[in-house]
């Protein structure tokens, strides 16, 4: 067997033996809609290192049921909503209002991963005059929400 085939003979176990050790159910992903992810930033976690550190909570942080809706705001890179304490089957939501008047033009969400008992979701742009609030959401149904920042 010649050294490149063998290489590749391991490389391939390599990579088989990564992906058994890896969960078969599906982790959270965000979901969107609207014209989100038209203006900059849409699409990027505030963790990203030009946004990290720049974020502060805005508005007091509203309850339902136990579970903890807050709103954050960074003058450099939007705002993005997070909730904590929260129970399987609920998402931390982001509507971003093009204009400030408050109309739903883009939203992005985020599920409660499995294991874990909060979410965050990515970026809003509601920088030049755009307005977003935090919504904290189960089964459909709002629960609680931030006013237009």
């Amino acid at each position: 067997m010649s050294r490149r085939s063998l290489r590749t003979l391991l490389a391939a176990g390599g990579a088989a033996a990564v992906m058994a050790l890896l969960p078969t159910s599906a982790q959270a992903a965000p979901h969107s809609g609207g014209n989100y992810g038209a203006y900059g930033n849409e699409g990027q976690y505030p963790t990203t290192s030009y946004c990290s550190g720049t974020f502060r909570q805005i508005g007091p942080t509203k309850y339902a049921e136990g579970m903890a809706l807050k709103y954050f705001y960074s003058d450099k890179c939007g705002s993005f909503a997070r909730i904590e304490n929260s129970r399987p089957g609920c998402v931390a939501v982001l509507h971003r209002s093009n204009n400030g008047v408050g109309r739903v033009d883009g939203w992005v969400s985020e599920s409660v991963d499995p294991g874990i008992n909060y979410a965050y979701t990515q970026m809003g742009n509601n920088l030049n005059g755009r307005v977003s609030r935090a919504v904290l959401s189960c089964e459909g149904h709002d629960l609680t929400q931030t006013g237009w920042y």
